[in-house]
């Protein structure tokens, strides 16, 4: 930012920092930046969980904590064909390891 308030152009102060001159576009045009950005607090999609985590999921998680997410999900595709593919595997995992983080046994 400093090269581009001396004059300098967009492709020469981005070459001078040692980033490619996209990057220096999108951080020129941001006008705040990415570690000043504040998060997030809604969904961006709807989850595709959300009708059997707490009939199906919790219940397993509260009687076995130490159920493997991968073992849980693979469990949900065997109990749900063609509801669950693939794709949605690191986002179950993503919602394990917090239940986990919040209502799982202590570490030790």
């Amino acid at each position: 930012m400093s090269s581009r308030t001396q004059g300098r152009t967009q492709i020469q102060a981005s070459a001078k920092v040692g980033i490619s001159e996209r990057s220096g576009r999108r951080i020129d045009g941001a006008g705040t930046r990415v570690t000043e950005r504040k998060e997030r607090h809604w969904r961006t999609r709807k989850d595709p969980f959300a009708e059997v985590w707490d009939s199906d999921i919790v219940p397993l998680l509260e009687q076995q904590p130490r159920l493997d997410a991968t073992t849980l999900f693979e469990d949900l595709q065997e109990r749900y064909p063609q509801r669950f593919g693939n794709g949605k595997k690191r986002t179950f995992q993503r919602r394990v390891k917090a239940w986990k983080a919040l209502h799982g046994p202590d570490k030790e």
